[in-house]
């Protein structure tokens, strides 16, 4: 007999599926970019090997993908998705101006900045905009994430699995970290980003932006908006309720509609976890975030504690 593992990487019963299902993603998405960017390396490795500039949209589309595969997808896609990224990085260099070095892509250090700044912006944003996970939940949700880091070439052994563990990285990470002319360029750009082609259409619109990338902002750490200094401080209370409207409104969106923000192949993707799911005894009538609802999943399923 097949195991759930078999059909999703994470099942519904995990700490990692409450927050990856959960539309505050949008924000954490970019708060984590938000907060990469104070890693020099790793801010220029971006700025070197990317199109962020020109696509920063594309960029957050991308990690919503691997994001969504190593969650929501099957161990074969999780595991596709892994080798296609750790094959891309490999061939990847990073040209140090202060020091004259040349640096890889695929750099242990560089590897776990990047994914403990986007675990923890994941876990941080849901948490305070609303979504009620315990102490014990958000401690099993990095545990798990452990398992994510090993598809972009982390041991999980060397990736921290709890929040007293994220904090000491943080801490210790700090004194390592700058604003350089790419991070402030970054976030900047970030707050009112060039709009690809694709999405000329949507220029009419693109006021109503700021706020989003504002709140994305002010969501970071009080340390790291110290250090960018770009937007006047808010009462951390009138944030707390902007991220909550936000949450609100954001899962308020039905499920067909929400995912046309995705690129076609992460729809493919989400598509035929639903399939699978439901032929294993799930209730997907409400979608992927309906199974946030234990009454859902099939009898005798483990809940998440």
């Amino acid at each position: 007999m097949s195991s759930i593992r078999d059909i999703v990487v994470q099942p519904p019963h995990t700490a990692t599926w409450l927050v990856h299902i959960d539309r505050s993603m949008w924000i954490g998405g970019v708060r984590g970019l938000m907060l990469q960017a104070l890693h020099p390396l790793a801010m220029r490795g971006v700025w070197q090997n990317s199109n962020f500039q020109e696509d920063p949209f594309g960029r957050l589309r991308r990690t919503a993908d691997f994001v969504g595969r190593v969650t929501f997808g099957s161990p074969a896609e999780a595991g596709a998705i892994g080798r296609r990224i750790r094959g891309i990085h490999r061939a990847l260099r990073i040209d140090d101006p202060d020091t004259g070095r040349i640096h890889r892509v695929d750099d242990p250090e560089l590897l776990l900045w990047v994914h403990c700044a986007e675990v923890s912006s994941y876990l941080s944003v849901a948490r305070r905009a609303g979504l009620g996970l315990s102490d014990r939940q958000a401690d099993r949700y990095l545990a798990e994430q452990r398992h994510s880091a090993t598809y972009v070439g982390l041991h999980a052994e060397d990736v921290p699995g709890s929040r007293a563990e994220m904090d000491d990285y943080f801490a210790a990470m700090r004194p390592r970290l700058k604003v350089t002319p790419e991070a402030a360029s970054t976030v900047r750009f970030l707050l009112w980003p060039r709009l690809p082609a694709g999405l000329r259409l949507l220029a009419p619109g693109k006021p109503a932006y700021f706020p989003f990338g504002a709140l994305c902002y002010y969501s970071l750490p009080a340390w790291a908006r110290q250090m960018y200094g770009v937007l006047p401080e808010v009462p951390r209370s009138a944030v707390t309720a902007a991220l909550r409207t936000f949450r609100t409104a954001m899962n308020s969106i039905p499920e067909h509609v929400h995912d046309r923000a995705f690129m076609p192949y992460t729809r493919e993707m989400l598509a035929a976890s639903r399939m699978r799911l439901g032929a294993a005894g799930y209730d997907v009538s409400r979608g992927l975030k309906g199974l946030t609802d234990p009454r859902r999943w099939p009898q005798g399923t483990p809940g998440v504690t």
